[in-house]
């Protein structure tokens, strides 16, 4: 079952990560950062580095595989492709090729009836650049090129590796001032209840500073997207990228929200409210009014 193989996958990659990190952790030297001393800040940088910075690029290293596995992508061999499939690998090596990538992405399709398409992979020359099955019932050729350009433009600016950097940092900051702070808590109670209280304070310190991370993250994350509509603009032309978001827009509602870790992948993604500040994706309308100003 569909849920089952989730599941798997979802243990299988983090049992990766830990052994993958705790390894390198011993290959560094790196030791208890707390000591009878305090804290010992290197030991400390070095742990929330590797933590921080290593379990981003795992990730980013997995996530063709990942995403494959996650929406069920369909990858379609160019030399087997036919009619309509084959049309859609042309689209996106013609316009790979214009972007002047090192190497053709992989092309492929997802069943869902939300309207978006998405671009992942580790490097410039091993990505993936996958469309649902709804945008291609929605979308005429023209729009559909704009969202393809767009995605091409993520993947030729180096936006998967510009956001797990990001994330990685991020990720680093929030373990390091959380351990510190919490550190410097618990010498405010009682000896015997420094280890419990250390350990509250961390754990609270973390999902806060995350939330807050969150926030940098998709700032940047806004930031990308207005770069790829450009991009697009570049490649397809901009009336088809207009086309396309405005294509989006009046199919906003067939944005699925099951596989969020996804999110900052697709071309589209809801926002509104205080949660507009965790949005990945500008407003529609702000993308379009963009596009028009170039």
């Amino acid at each position: 079952m569909a849920w089952a193989k989730r599941i798997f996958l979802f243990v299988a990659v983090n049992v990766l990560i830990l052994a993958t990190l705790s390894i390198t952790l011993n290959i560094l030297g790196v030791r208890p950062y707390l000591t009878h001393y305090g804290i010992d800040y290197r030991a400390l940088m070095m742990f929330c580095l590797v933590w921080g910075m290593g379990g981003a690029f795992i990730s980013l290293a997995l996530s063709r595989v990942m995403a494959k596995w996650m929406m069920g992508v369909r990858v379609i061999a160019p030399t087997e492709a036919r009619g309509d499939a084959a049309e859609l690998v042309a689209m996106v090596h013609r316009l790979a090729q214009a972007a002047g990538l090192p190497a053709m992405p992989e092309v492929g399709i997802y069943e869902s009836p939300e309207v978006n398409a998405f671009a992942t992979g580790p490097t410039r020359s091993r990505a993936l650049v996958a469309v649902s099955t709804g945008i291609l019932s929605a979308m005429d050729r023209g729009e559909l090129e704009g969202v393809l350009a767009h995605e091409i433009s993520h993947v030729a600016n180096g936006d998967m590796v510009t956001m797990t950097l990001i994330q990685g940092i991020v990720n680093a900051f929030v373990m390091f001032l959380a351990r510190v702070i919490g550190f410097f808590v618990s010498l405010q109670v009682k000896e015997e209840n420094r280890r419990m209280v250390n350990m509250l304070v961390v754990i609270a310190l973390d999902i806060m500073l995350s939330i807050l991370g969150m926030v940098v993250v998709a700032f940047f994350s806004r930031r990308r997207e207005y770069a790829a509509d450009a991009g697009s603009a570049r490649l397809a032309g901009r009336e088809k990228m207009i086309a396309a978001l405005e294509r989006l827009w009046d199919n906003r509602q067939a944005v699925e929200k099951e596989h969020q870790s996804l999110a900052t992948l697709k071309i589209s993604g809801g926002s509104g409210g205080f949660f507009a500040l965790l949005s990945t994706h500008p407003p529609l309308p702000s993308r379009i009014a963009a596009l028009k100003r170039l």
